[in-house]
């Protein structure tokens, strides 16, 4: 009885924290279409409004894009978060740590769609870019790290090959996103096709996992 009423508590823990960071994720993936202002007469002077509109399409894009990447990582924060069967102090720090990254991608993203296009201020935008999309991805893998070490947090029914191929899956992620930022000091265009690849291979469905 005492056992099963600990661990109803640390499940209830766990869902409290999805719970908040549900909250989060909405916001933040509000924001994103906030960047894109509504013109007022002024601003158009002699251009008209459909001109305007299709003017702005790199704000469009680095809309959708953000959206799809904030999209991906609340998909998987819920299907990481049934291998946590409980949480604690550290573990709720990593995971605001985390929030906090998701919540600021709207603000590279805005300068994202603002400056793509400007050949003067391309490269300091996408690398300013692809610095605010790896930061989930660091976060991320702190939080695993931390979990997942000794099986603290985790199910202790997860195999270890499944938590090798996730550990080894999450460490590649980092990897290639560190190497979006390095590619955009070269080629900016190279650097957001790279970050495109990434964010469709992870729309794809995540692997079941497997128990031992």
């Amino acid at each position: 009885m005492e056992e099963r009423r600990r661990e109803e508590n640390e499940s209830l823990s766990t869902k409290r924290l999805e719970a908040f960071s549900d909250g989060v994720f909405a916001i933040a993936i509000t924001l994103l279409i906030l960047e894109i202002k509504i013109p007022d007469s002024s601003e158009l002077g002699k251009t008209s409004l459909l001109h305007y509109l299709l003017g702005i399409w790199p704000k469009y894009f680095a809309y959708v894009f953000s959206f799809v990447v904030i999209g991906i990582y609340w998909a998987n924060h819920h299907y990481i978060f049934q291998f946590y069967r409980k949480t604690n102090h550290v573990f709720n720090i990593l995971n605001i740590f985390f929030l906090l990254t998701i919540s600021f991608l709207p603000f590279p993203t805005a300068i994202f769609g603002e400056y793509i296009n400007d050949a003067a201020h391309r490269r300091t935008a996408v690398i300013f870019y692809s610095i605010g999309i790896y930061l989930p991805a660091m976060a991320w893998i702190c939080m695993w790290w931390y979990a997942s070490a000794g099986k603290r947090l985790i199910d202790t029914r997860l195999s270890d090959t499944f938590i090798q191929y996730l550990n080894r899956l999450f460490a590649l992620s980092n990897l290639l996103y560190l190497v979006c930022i390095a590619l955009a000091f070269v080629s900016p265009r190279a650097s957001v096709i790279l970050n495109i690849l990434l964010t469709l291979v992870y729309l794809l469905p995540p692997k079941k996992p497997e128990y031992s």
